[in-house]
């Protein structure tokens, strides 16, 4: 059976509809892309609005980007002379985004106004419990995240000695997801090629860096329980601020919240979130006091050095347990 719509014969099923096409298919799958992308952008603006809500309590506000029209990743306005690269150039280029993607929370649009995302990691990590009682924590499982959020690490990794504690309700860890986990001394080698030379986020920096015995130089640090961070978001008369704590106040997210335990990709995407938040302001402060600091001739300080340092939150002082 066919039918005729506008002088072309189509053909139809018994009931006189139009039959699927490629033709139309391919229509109605680009159609469906356009909601989709249109869905992605409202759910963006939706995603930046709570943002702003939540900071506004605390006195801040989301950095914004110079174009006074549209969303930085999908205007093209290039300088008023005409050259140059347009900003969803800059933004694909720099950052990774398509142009019709929205741009991080922070807005920035160059590395010469911070860091280069590419520089940038999210890290988290999960501890099971060895030694007398299972007192002594050994990594168990290490996640990293890049500054757009997707994953480049995630493996469970063996402890050095037998686990006494799985910890389970906070480690998430079960005896069944180490049976075939990578040794410590190989996990760490592999987690260290991702860490070097990058600027690393992460909450309660000091318990991952003791277990995985490294530092980065301090200027590298961005632990969203430092003294900093917190006294940026307005959390001056709070001594601990958990992580889930942060998440909940800050972007409006439940983390933390099964009975399964934590899990270290939820929990870095969490820090970075919350680093894009004030990133600008936290970048600007970090150079201020890199041109400040005195210039040293040894350019590797101790683990013991950065045990003390500024960078480091007041409760996790104490890292000798």
């Amino acid at each position: 059976m066919s039918g005729t719509i506008f002088g072309a014969r189509v053909p139809l099923t018994s009931r006189g509809s139009l039959r699927s096409s490629p033709e139309v298919s391919g229509r109605d799958e680009a159609r469906m892309r356009k909601k989709r992308q249109r869905r992605r952008s409202a759910d963006d603006r939706h995603d930046t609005n709570v943002k702003k809500k939540r900071l506004s309590v605390k006195g801040l506000e989301l950095p914004r980007p110079s174009s006074s029209s549209g969303a930085p990743g999908a205007s093209s306005t290039k300088p008023a002379d005409g050259t140059g690269p347009s900003r969803s150039e800059t933004w694909e280029s720099d950052s990774g985004f398509a142009s019709d993607a929205s741009p991080p929370s922070s807005g920035r649009c160059s590395p010469l106004a911070g860091v280069c995302p590419s520089r940038v990691v999210a890290i988290d990590c999960e501890m099971v419990g060895t030694g007398p009682k299972g007192h002594r924590s050994e990594l168990a499982r290490c996640s990293i995240l890049n500054y757009h959020g997707d994953v480049v690490y995630d493996k469970y990794i063996l402890p050095v000695h037998p686990v006494m504690d799985y910890r389970t309700r906070w480690s998430g860890i079960r005896k069944r997801d180490l049976k075939r986990a990578t040794p410590f001394l190989e996990a760490r080698g592999e987690i260290l090629d991702v860490l070097r030379g990058k600027v690393v986020i992460g909450h309660a920096l000091c318990n991952d860096f003791l277990a995985l015995g490294f530092v980065p130089p301090g200027g590298l640090i961005r632990d969203t329980s430092s003294r900093l961070f917190k006294e940026m978001c307005g959390f001056h008369n709070r001594r601990l601020v958990s992580l889930k704590s942060l998440s909940l106040n800050l972007l409006n997210r439940r983390i933390q919240d099964g009975k399964g335990g934590h899990c270290s990709v939820e929990d870095a995407q969490a820090t970075l979130d919350l680093y894009k938040l004030v990133e600008e302001q936290w970048e600007q402060i970090m150079a201020s006091r890199s041109k400040d600091a005195p210039s040293e001739t040894d350019s590797t300080p101790s683990l013991a050095h950065y045990m003390q340092d500024e960078y480091w939150p007041e409760h996790m002082m104490d890292c000798s347990q």
